[in-house]
C-alpha cells in the first residue's frame, strides 16, 4: 500500500470552547446598570430602563477589560476578587436567574450620569 491508498482520517470534532469566565452579566449594587459581556466579544449596556444604553466590543488581558464602544468611547476595567471595577463603576456578578432588566431608574433615562468627558 502506498501513502496515497491509505484510508484518509477524518476530522475530529473539537468540543465548544468554554465562554470566559467574565461573560454574563455584571450589576451595580442598586442594580440601575447592567452590563453583559457577551462571549462574541461584544458587550452590551442598560442604564435603568434604557436598554442597550451603550454597545460596543470589549477585550480581556489577565483580570484586565479594554471597553470600545460603537461610537469610539474607550474605558477599561478590573477584576479583582470577583467584582468588575469598571472606571468609576463597581460591579458585581449577577447569579444566573436573578434580576429581569428592568431594576433601577425612572424610565425616563434622565438618571443617566454623563461618562466623563462628556455634558451632562
Amino acid at each position: 500500500m502506498t501513502r496515497n491508498d491509505s484510508p484518509r482520517s477524518r476530522p475530529v470534532p473539537q468540543a465548544p470552547h468554554a465562554p470566559h469566565p467574565y461573560v454574563g452579566m455584571w450589576v451595580t449594587a442598586d442594580g440601575f446598570i447592567r452590563q453583559e459581556l457577551l462571549p462574541n466579544g461584544r458587550y452590551d449596556e442598560a442604564r435603568g430602563n434604557r436598554r442597550s444604553a451603550y454597545t460596543g466590543d470589549y477585550t480581556v488581558t489577565g483580570a484586565h477589560i479594554d471597553y470600545v464602544d460603537d461610537t469610539g468611547f474607550t474605558a477599561t476595567g478590573d477584576v479583582r476578587g470577583g467584582v468588575l471595577y469598571h472606571e468609576h463603576l463597581v460591579l458585581y456578578r449577577e447569579a444566573e436567574g436573578e434580576g429581569n432588566g428592568d431594576e433601577g431608574g425612572d424610565g425616563r433615562g434622565d438618571g443617566d450620569p454623563a461618562r466623563p468627558g462628556e455634558a451632562g
